[in-house]
């Protein structure tokens, strides 16, 4: 069974996906569906990944935005015909990278975090 770190990984990885191929600039990503594709894939990820999530963990992290990370997620899934191609270049310019470092200061953080068995 996937507990908080692994979850807490996925997020890391998929980060890290995104970044490999897009960031800073977004004329690739207005110009590449395969790109936009993507990136919308691996946000996906990151929502599956932070809905996982035990709620003792999201709670003693409140100042992480779980809800709306999900919330993404659920409009990925639910509502791909109404993608806002603007929000998720908003969430891969401008959020990934401080959800990254959230994850990786709860990672850090002694006896936060259950071990993997």
């Amino acid at each position: 069974m996937r507990d908080d770190r692994d979850r807490l990984q996925d997020i890391l990885d998929a980060v890290a996906a995104i970044r490999s191929r897009c960031g800073g600039d977004r004329t690739p990503f207005d110009g590449d569906e395969l790109l936009r594709v993507w990136c919308l894939h691996h946000l996906q990820v990151i929502g599956e990944a932070a809905a996982g999530l035990s709620e003792s963990l999201r709670r003693r992290h409140s100042d992480v935005p779980w809800r709306e990370i999900v919330g993404m997620r659920n409009v990925i899934v639910h509502g791909y015909f109404q993608v806002d191609w603007d929000e998720v270049w908003a969430a891969v310019d401008r959020d990934v990278d401080p959800l990254a470092e959230s994850v990786r200061r709860i990672l850090g953080q002694d006896g936060d975090v259950p071990d993997r068995a």
